[in-house]
């Protein structure tokens, strides 16, 4: 949240901007709920995977989410080159950003075993987790990351940093809900019959 006002507001030059101040609150929200509903455990692991740093590649997605701070920081504050982005256009997408945390809330609630990198947590107990929305879709929370990622550059008012995500971003998320649903079915005792019952890894009806 810091790294994220920072970021905003430092590249803007200004901090008389509502809609970042809007996204900050989402993020604010979020930030509290975490420590407040998600088992301890799990937020460990989160941050230290196995006990181990995050990997190369989840660094270098965090770095982009940081640069597309900036970019709309850039663009909103000091070069409008997105001025006409509605702004119905970005209420929605501030929505948008607010129902994909809630829905990684909510999977990080019901799974102990959301950790920030693809492993088999045999340390931790790892077992299949079929209630909550994973009830309906395998990956709820790569789900609610698209979901986020897709619409944080219009919630911050700019197509660039849009653009910057979804070349960026998108294409690591997609990868990272295939080959943790190949690991899931080739070493999670039980997940490949889940799979068959819940056939559906991020939108149900599509894919």
């Amino acid at each position: 949240m810091v790294a994220a006002a920072i970021a905003l507001f430092a590249a803007a030059g200004t901090v008389a901007i509502p809609g970042f101040w809007a996204y900050l609150a989402i993020i604010a929200v979020v930030v509290i709920a975490s420590f407040a509903a998600l088992d301890p455990d799990l937020l460990r692991e989160r941050m230290r995977p196995g006990g181990g740093k995050p990997p190369l590649a989840l660094r270098a997605f965090s770095l982009v989410l940081f640069v597309h701070w900036v970019v709309a920081g850039l663009d909103r504050g000091r070069f409008h080159w997105s001025d006409d982005l509605p702004g119905w256009l970005q209420a929605i997408c501030l929505s948008a950003v607010a129902g994909g945390y809630a829905l990684a809330l909510w999977a990080m609630r019901v799974n102990r075993f959301f950790s920030s990198v693809v492993r088999i947590q045999t340390d931790r107990g790892h077992h299949v987790v079929t209630t909550g929305p994973y009830a309906f879709v395998r990956h709820p929370g790569y789900a609610a990351g698209i979901l986020i990622l897709l619409a944080s550059g219009p919630a911050l008012g700019s197509w660039l940093a849009a653009a910057l995500v979804a070349i960026f971003s998108l294409p690591f998320l997609l990868y990272r809900t295939i080959t943790e649903d190949r690991v899931l079915q080739a070493a999670l005792a039980g997940y490949a019959n889940y799979a068959a019952r819940v056939r559906w890894r991020l939108i149900p009806g599509i894919w």
